[in-house]
């Protein structure tokens, strides 16, 4: 038996715990799904006729079946599968659902090895692959604000998340540009600041009846949508939108740079704690899945103290209806990181301070996940949250921001954070990233993209392909399965899958194409 990172010519990406390969191979040019329901048998061959197979009444049989004693020996995982292929047909076992979508994933991945670029045969190597994730959080965080990226375009990028058995998708809804989802209890958000872009690009947003088709359409494929809501800063939409929400009472002027920490709301005023309820309080009943992000980052022109209740209030809220709330790792009792920037933006008006090491309170409720990004504060009030229950989500920007340029003369993105090849991308740990934080607080792995430089499908692409492959094997598996030289050879089998549907992608020279 053989670990997945080792077996390069099945291009299973992310790699499988346990793989072991069989004698011949198996033709599925004509398939016959049988599932426990027909919504699963429906997708099941979906995915798998988008590998080329035909789904018939008298195909090769694929069967997916519940059995509690799948995946490897002596799981628990609810996740676990077991994929085996052999002369008479494919069995995908899982004790879930989402188990038996994982598994047909992989086969998806072998059929997609073998056919390669040009359309060679339709079939599957006999294998027996057991498999189940390192962490339960797999997640791409998208922003839709800086360019708006549309419903046909949200569920094409559900549809890749999942191919890489990721499966949470977190959309950042609002932010200084624009609003990007409609609120039934405050219609001025999106009648007044949804139209917005960077340097004047066309807006949008999602209307309550797509926002529940989209996550509807993610559901059925195991995949959960996360709203985020961002405040109290990155807030220029909401102020422009409300006038209130400002100490002069005037609504703020448009905005369509990308500049950020210079927008707030004010605590103290009338309208906010109203407007925040309204606010979040119709995003989780809107939201299908447990969890509501409040954004909460880069606050630059915001004393510690106000900051400080807004993260209480926001997660009272989030929690008083029915939600687990999410945010940004300032919430978490540690400042942004580019002091310089604060002074700058602040102009002499209360900074952010960043806490000692033993002081700041401690503002997060157990079971708040907080999303790690900027890897150069001190660890300490994050060890302190973890201790008082929190979860992180890891999206260190060095590593996992795929907006970042691949290199100075990439055409796209930006650099602030590092130039960011797709061997960065793959070589960290989640488990070391914070110094001191155990792993058992660590919740998962997300990628982020943000979109001031991307105008379409293609750029954001581009963008993701073929790192968020590279991100997908870190959040699922184990760390001494992975290998970069295996992972190198994967990506290569994977992409004429890539060319083959007309996908854009990088073709980084780390990878002999």
């Amino acid at each position: 038996m053989s670990s997945g990172a080792a077996v390069v010519a099945d291009a299973v990406i992310p790699a499988p715990v346990e793989l072991e390969p069989g004698e011949g191979a198996l033709d599925l040019t004509t398939v016959t799904v049988v599932a426990p329901d027909a919504a699963t048998a429906r997708l099941a061959g979906e995915l798998l006729a988008g590998a080329g197979a035909t789904v018939a009444e008298d195909g090769t049989p694929v069967t997916l079946v519940a059995d509690a004693a799948a995946g490897p020996e002596g799981s628990g995982n609810p996740e676990r599968y077991t994929l085996t292929v052999a002369a008479d047909g494919v069995t995908v076992a899982a004790p879930e659902r989402l188990g038996l979508l994982h598994g047909v994933r992989t086969l998806r991945q072998l059929v997609n090895a073998r056919r390669g670029e040009t359309g060679g045969p339709v079939e599957a190597g006999a294998v027996v692959v057991r498999d189940e994730p390192r962490y339960p959080w797999r997640g791409l965080s998208l922003d839709v604000v800086r360019h708006w990226f549309g419903p046909a375009d949200l569920r094409a990028v559900v549809d890749l998340v999942g191919s890489y058995k990721m499966n949470r998708l977190h959309l950042h809804l609002s932010d200084d540009q624009g609003w990007r989802l409609e609120i039934p209890s405050r219609p001025a958000l999106t009648e007044r600041s949804s139209q917005g872009a960077v340097s004047g690009a066309s807006g949008g947003y999602l209307t309550a009846d797509e926002y529940r088709e989209l996550q509807e359409y993610a559901a059925e494929r195991e995949i959960v949508i996360v709203p985020e809501i961002d405040v109290p800063g990155h807030v220029n939409a909401a102020t422009h939108a409300y006038g209130e929400l400002t100490p002069s009472g005037e609504a703020t002027d448009t905005y369509d740079g990308i500049e950020v920490g210079f927008s707030r709301l004010h605590l103290d005023l009338p309208a906010t704690e109203p407007f925040l309820r309204d606010v979040f309080t119709d995003v989780a009943r809107m939201t299908l899945g447990p969890w509501v992000h409040f954004g909460g980052d880069e606050v630059l022109v915001m004393g510690a103290e106000e900051f400080g209740r807004f993260v209480v209030l926001c997660q009272e809220i989030i929690t008083g209806a029915g939600k687990v709330p999410v945010a940004w790792q300032e919430a978490g009792g540690s400042a942004h990181g580019d002091q310089a920037a604060v002074a700058a933006l602040a102009d002499g008006a209360p900074g952010v301070p960043e806490p000692a090491a033993d002081e700041g309170p401690v503002l997060v409720e157990p079971g708040t996940v907080l999303q790690y990004w900027d890897t150069r504060p001190d660890p300490a009030p994050f060890l302190r949250a973890a201790e008082a229950g929190a979860r992180f989500v890891m999206s260190p920007a060095d590593k996992a921001y795929l907006d970042m340029k691949y290199t100075p003369e990439h055409p796209l993105g930006q650099q602030w954070a590092a130039f960011v090849e797709l061997r960065d991308s793959y070589d960290w740990d989640p488990a070391t990233l914070i110094e001191g934080l155990p792993e058992a607080a660590v919740e998962g792995v997300s990628a982020a993209v943000w979109t001031e430089t991307l105008v379409s499908r293609a750029d954001l692409f581009s963008m993701l392909l073929p790192r968020l492959a590279a991100v997908a094997e870190i959040a699922w598996s184990r760390a001494d399965a992975k290998d970069w030289e295996s992972f190198r050879g994967r990506v290569a089998v994977e992409a004429a899958a890539w060319r083959r549907d007309g996908a854009s992608y990088h073709p980084t020279p780390q990878i002999d194409w």
